[in-house]
């Protein structure tokens, strides 16, 4: 069994695929392989060459491979977005593919906006919503797998319909197990309540990725107590370097490595926006930290 750690752009402080407060695409490839990673995910869809022929010697000059590629989706909109929506997919899904990865991040979009807080929908789903998610999401992993061969693992995140233990869980017990797979983010799980080593333990055949991230559970707490949104309370720092935060890692490490599969743990800091010389020594002392769980 084997877990194979990477880091992703989110890391460096990128949140979409133009910012210029963001890590030039370059610095990031050059800072995640100098911090001793092997492994990144392709982040937002236009950060970095969607050329797969200049990606992949851009990859290949840092020995650099790909692990997943990440796209939203607002299924839970019904049959109405479902061609849009497959359009976007399916060009993440051809450099992901093209880069060599299994597997693609599905994130549900958010109900409020990601820098700003501001409440675009609802932050519940009523039960025709839930309906075409389950059903959408399906139907995308189905097709996933068919055209590209694919595995979809679906992103509980901060903000979005899919977050907490209650979510989460739902969600898993309507879908079906061959097809709607779980990327578990242990940060955002853990800001939203959840318990990662129970989930594992509860629902390990469901588990097909992780995301290692930690919360400040001091600053999570004025980010609750205030119903700060996720923003914001990222730019408060709420997200931390390992192994300063919750939930603890090592325990994480060993339930997954007690489902005896091979993981992807791909680590993600949310630090959107930070000073361009503040990721790379903490991905560095965080994959020290993770060598040091034997991952």
């Amino acid at each position: 069994m084997t877990i194979r750690v990477g880091s992703a752009p989110d890391s460096w402080g990128v949140w979409f695929p133009d910012d210029p407060r963001q890590t030039p695409w370059h610095r990031f490839l050059d800072e995640v392989a100098e911090a001793g990673y092997s492994w990144i995910e392709l982040g937002p869809y236009g950060y970095l060459p969607t050329d797969p022929a200049r990606l992949g010697d851009e990859l290949a000059r840092r020995e650099l491979r790909v692990s997943a590629g990440t796209v939203f989706t607002a299924l839970h909109r019904g049959p109405a977005v479902w061609d849009a929506t497959w359009a976007q997919v399916a060009d993440v899904a051809a450099l992901t593919r093209a880069m060599g990865a299994g597997h693609l991040v599905v994130i549900p979009e958010f109900w409020r906006d990601p820098v700003s807080g501001e409440e675009l929908e609802p932050g519940r789903l009523g039960p025709q919503q839930f309906a075409n998610l389950v059903s959408g999401m399906e139907r995308l992993g189905h097709r996933l797998r068919e055209e590209f061969g694919l595995r979809m693992v679906v992103h509980p995140h901060a903000d979005t319909h899919l977050h907490d233990e209650e979510s989460v869980t739902r969600f898993l017990n309507a879908t079906d197990g061959d097809i709607v797979s779980l990327c578990l983010d242990t940060g955002h799980y853990a800001y939203c309540g959840g318990d990662s080593v129970r989930l594992i333990e509860t629902y390990g055949e469901r588990i097909g990725y992780l995301h290692l991230k930690q919360v400040d559970p001091r600053i999570l707490a004025d980010v609750v107590a205030q119903r700060i949104p996720f923003g914001p309370a990222v730019r408060r720092g709420v997200m931390c370097e390992p192994p300063n935060g919750v939930p603890e890692l090592p325990p994480v490490l060993d339930a997954a490595r007690g489902l005896g599969v091979e993981l992807f743990a791909i680590v993600e800091q949310d630090m959107y926006p930070c000073p361009p010389d503040q990721p790379l020594p903490i991905a560095s002392r965080t994959r020290r930290f993770l060598a040091s769980c034997g991952a």
